[in-house]
């Protein structure tokens, strides 16, 4: 057997969670909980949540106000809080038609070493694209951004957050929300260089139906081919207890 092969071998499994829509707060005070028990010696193993992100705009390091074209009084009107969190990333607009994707463990337990976010990233984003490919339609990265595009926008916008060894957060993937609002935000930042600034999705390019159930199958198959994990553990539900909290530390601290 060769190292790779034992490497894997030894390698926890990871725990894929297919849940249903969760607020900001929650969702921030179960990322920290769960960043905490994956670093933990002998803690939780890899812990993959696919979720529903209540209506809202989340702004990452990347982002600012500014790339939220939507006036506040609009905003009021459609209950959509906008929220500056602890992710990379831009500005995200959240809402039906989207799956929010959290991936949280530490690196050692990824097979990588303390500092190797670059290659963390690239697993990432490479089983993002082979999940969009898998729903046939045409999916490329840009080496200025993060992130998978497409012909109508950004589809997989990528927000994590990296500390003390432990990744959080992961990203968000565009099927088959309404684009009307998706048009007023930019989603990659202008100082990127990129030219695409907004999101799409997934039907806007292939102009069929693609059912959200099977573009979640697609995203946990390819990120757990992405990651070589050496198996898994589909289950519903959140992982942890889910109840309405108010902002967490980890929304104001400053990460990696």
């Amino acid at each position: 057997m060769n190292q790779r092969s034992e490497d894997r071998s030894v390698r926890p499994g990871v725990a894929v969670w297919l849940a249903g829509v969760i607020s900001l707060d929650a969702y921030a005070a179960m990322a920290e909980r769960l960043a905490w028990e994956v670093s933990e010696p002998a803690g939780r193993p890899p812990t993959l949540v696919l979720y529903d992100p209540a209506p809202s705009i989340t702004i990452g390091r990347l982002g600012s106000r500014a790339d939220v074209g939507i006036a506040d009084d609009d905003l009021r009107s459609r209950g959509l809080n906008v929220r500056f969190v602890g992710r990379g990333g831009g500005a995200v607009l959240h809402g039906s038609g989207q799956i929010g994707i959290g991936l949280f463990s530490s690196l050692a337990d990824l097979g990588l070493g303390r500092h190797d976010v670059g290659p963390y990233l690239e697993k990432l984003e490479a089983g993002l694209e082979g999940a969009v490919r898998s729903l046939r339609c045409g999916a490329a990265r840009d080496s200025r951004m993060h992130g998978i595009f497409g012909r109508t926008g950004l589809l997989a916008a990528i927000g994590v957050a990296i500390r003390r060894g432990v990744v959080w957060h992961g990203g968000f993937l565009n099927i088959q929300p309404p684009l009307e609002l998706h048009r007023r935000v930019k989603s990659v930042p202008v100082a990127a260089g990129a030219g695409t600034h907004t999101m799409g999705s997934v039907e806007a390019d292939v102009q069929r139906r693609v059912r959200i159930q099977d573009a979640r199958a697609a995203v946990v198959e390819h990120l757990v081919d992405a990651f070589e994990f050496p198996r898994s553990h589909i289950q519903s539900g959140f992982p942890v207890p889910v109840q309405s909290t108010g902002p967490t530390s980890s929304e104001r601290s400053s990460v990696r």
